[in-house]
């Protein structure tokens, strides 16, 4: 079966759901505004420029996770996704997300932000497969630490090719969709590249690769 592999965010959706988790705490109190939107934007900036250490910036978002109970969680999270998520679902983004269902293919999307803010995000999308930056749980509940390999850059390759061989598939004739420079290394990897809305970086190269450009927006 041939693999079509979205990237999520500012891809098929409108925005950045990891930054919107960030502001919607911000909104609802429950973080500090100041300090956080700054740092967090810092950290965006850097994703951005392609420059971001993930690892400092997993430690900063998954924080809450570890002192929040579960319960409390799943509620913010449900809120966030009417309030937050539901406004920037691209019509265009569920248009082909169902092209490549019609052709028979198998849907993937592959983010760097974690799975607690992206795994009912996939479900809304009618995505079943879903790699992400995984959120350690022990007893139940979040401990605020990151595992295994974060889907990030080449980490977006390295947990790839481990689902790929677990699953008997291959990248023959596959698509990946994105709009990060952040994401070359797996665009490098597949048959079709699609720059989406893509970010300046990404822009130059796609235009030097004569790789398609298109606009979900």
């Amino acid at each position: 079966m041939r693999l079509a592999l979205f990237d999520l965010d500012n891809t098929l959706l409108g925005g950045d759901s990891d930054h919107a988790w960030g502001d919607y705490l911000c909104e609802r109190g429950i973080l500090d505004r100041a300090a956080h939107q700054a740092r967090n934007d810092e950290f965006f900036k850097a994703y951005q420029n392609g420059t971001l250490n993930i690892a400092d910036y997993l430690n900063f978002s998954l924080e809450l996770l570890g002192r929040t109970d579960m319960a409390q969680l799943d509620q913010w999270h449900r809120e966030f996704m009417r309030d937050r998520i539901e406004p920037i679902i691209l019509p265009k983004a569920l248009e082909l997300l169902d092209k490549h269902r019609a052709a028979g293919d198998q849907l993937l999307i592959i983010t760097a932000t974690n799975r607690f803010i992206t795994g009912p995000i996939a479900a809304r999308l009618g995505v079943d497969t879903l790699l992400a930056t995984e959120c350690e749980m022990i007893d139940g509940r979040y401990t605020g630490r990151t595992t295994d390999v974060p889907c990030f850059q080449g980490g977006k390759v390295t947990r790839l090719n481990r689902w790929l061989k677990e699953n008997g598939q291959s990248l023959e004739d596959s698509y990946f969709y994105s709009d990060s420079i952040n994401d070359l290394p797996l665009l490098e990897q597949v048959s079709h590249p699609f720059a989406v809305d893509p970010d300046a970086k990404l822009t130059a190269t796609a235009n030097e690769r004569g790789w398609p450009i298109i606009s979900l927006r």
